[in-house]
């Protein structure tokens, strides 16, 4: 962020922002049971008045058509994948979808099912990048897919598996029933090496357990708090199999104990993003920042911020010290972590000359 940007940042901190439609994006690898798994929750209460956005790669979209219980809320985005041509259409459908809201058209949610060949991060800029999208939706959070059973040799042979359990908020395992303990174990326990951060599901939870799941909850839960210390717990305790694609993809958790100054946070994330965003898979933070009583959100894919969100309060019993999730490919912690307290000393020292 340039300087005007990081003045405009810091005035959006300020002010509470209202409440936008919240925004699930339902992702996972070919075959994993995106559509199985959006049939069941469509009948659950808590995904009342959603609509969904289905995406499928080819010329011809059949998904739609096994979704069940739409009520007319369905699109189909076709003719490409989510993740490239048919961005232009998902931004597209969601402006359609908030011109029928302010008709009166009650609509809670939106789940966008992506093709399982989909390259998260795009999409995830794209729900981030577009002016009417900030206004009108929020990215609630990401549930990925992963099938028991083919999972490891999916995320041997697909980066885009990879990428999809990396930047995943909650990951859901399918077809359980038809795997052996011995090889769960070994996908459960490679996940949560690849995404400490994110909780281990089946695919019988219900629909509350997949909602609420990113930083802007509503409701003033936070519960991305307590997984990111543990998370942080976590990450120490791990080794990648150095034969894997996925030891590139790395998570970890920095801590602040002190607050931090906005303006060198703001420079650190602006370099950080213009010279390695294509290894920036994805950014969380609740942060303290100075001067500011209660806490600030940040959310960032690749080279792309969402505006900073000040929330209502710190979780009860929080220490109240800032949290940055790091999700990164080929990126080592030491350059993130030096960076980014270089330059909140530069701008601490820069404040006292100033005065």
């Amino acid at each position: 962020m340039s300087a005007s940007d990081g003045q405009r940042a810091s005035e959006a901190v300020s002010r509470p922002r209202q409440q936008p439609i919240p925004v699930t994006l339902l992702t996972g690898f070919l075959g994993a049971g995106k559509t199985t798994l959006l049939n069941r929750l469509l009948g659950d209460p808590a995904l009342a008045e959603t609509a969904v956005l289905v995406n499928e790669f080819g010329e011809i979209g059949l998904d739609h058509l096994l979704v069940e219980r739409l009520d007319g809320d369905a699109v189909l985005l076709n003719a490409g994948c989510l993740c490239c041509t048919v961005r232009g259409d998902l931004v597209r459908a969601l402006r359609d979808l908030a011109a029928r809201v302010d008709a009166g058209q009650a609509v809670r949610r939106v789940v966008v099912e992506t093709t399982g060949l989909a390259d998260p991060a795009p999409i995830l800029q794209t729900l981030m990048a577009e002016p009417l999208l900030l206004a009108r939706f929020r990215l609630d959070g990401v549930v990925t897919l992963v099938d028991a059973v083919a999972g490891m040799a999916t995320l041997d042979a697909q980066m885009e598996a990879v990428k999809q359990a990396a930047v995943a908020d909650r990951l859901v395992l399918s077809k359980t029933d038809l795997a052996a303990p011995e090889a769960m174990a070994a996908l459960e326990a490679r996940l949560r090496a690849l995404n400490p951060g994110a909780p281990l599901l089946r695919a019988d939870a219900p629909a509350a357990a997949l909602l609420d799941c990113g930083l802007y909850d509503a409701a003033g839960k936070h519960p991305d708090v307590r997984r990111w210390l543990d998370a942080e717990a976590f990450a120490g305790h791990h080794h990648h199999d150095v034969s894997r694609h996925d030891a590139r993809i790395h998570s970890f958790c920095l801590t602040f104990d002190e607050p931090l100054p906005w303006e060198g946070l703001a420079t650190w994330l602006e370099v950080l993003t213009m010279t390695r965003g294509e290894s920036v898979l994805r950014i969380k933070g609740i942060l303290n920042l100075e001067g500011e009583a209660r806490p600030v959100a940040i959310h960032g894919v690749q080279s792309l911020f969402h505006p900073p969100v000040m929330l209502e309060r710190w979780p009860e019993g929080d220490d109240r010290r800032s949290r940055l999730v790091f999700i990164l490919r080929d990126l080592d912690r030491a350059v993130v972590e030096n960076g980014l307290r270089a330059f909140a000393e530069s701008a601490r020292q820069q404040r006292e000359i100033t005065g």
